[in-house]
């Protein structure tokens, strides 16, 4: 008889088990079903910030042009006298190169020896300069807060 009891013992040590580790296996996926509910809520609030946030710095932007835009319609509309319109186009260029320096934008020096992290090379022809030196820059390149955004287009000499 003790050899029974001791079956039906471990029969029910084992059904128990099973409950606590049924009832333990639900309340993990209850917790992983809130846990991915969070984690998708809080995915769509990070792409709505950044939604924002590109909003709010696009408006800073184009507020930022827009006396330029006033700039250039106050040059058009002296378009039939060539000082005055030189002038307002030159004030155009100083406002814009302005504005844009403020935001990092620097130029690249193209003057020297050829390099080709801030140079690329159009055209490559004899001279009286040494190789790899820069005749013309024929496009200006930028760096923008240290970093190259688009290369200074250059002419480089052959030499001899």
């Amino acid at each position: 008889m003790s050899s029974k009891s001791n079956k039906e013992k471990t029969k029910e040590n084992l059904k128990e088990e099973l409950e606590r580790k049924t009832k333990e296996n639900e309340e993990l996926v209850e917790q992983l079903k809130r846990l991915q509910a969070e984690f998708d809520n809080y995915r769509k609030r990070v792409e709505k910030q950044k939604d924002e946030l590109k909003d709010f710095i696009l408006k800073d932007f184009i507020i930022k042009l827009l006396p330029i835009l006033d700039s250039f319609e106050v040059a058009l509309k002296h378009d039939k006298n060539n000082e005055e319109f030189r002038k307002g186009v030159e004030l155009i260029y100083a406002q814009l190169h302005s504005y844009l320096k403020s935001l990092g934008l620097r130029e690249i020096k193209a003057k020297g020896k050829f390099n080709p992290e801030l140079h690329e090379v159009l055209l490559a022809e004899k001279s009286d300069k040494p190789e790899n030196q820069i005749i013309e820059e024929l496009q200006k390149g930028y760096t923008l807060n240290g970093k190259v955004i688009r290369t200074a287009k250059v002419k480089i000499s052959k030499g001899d």
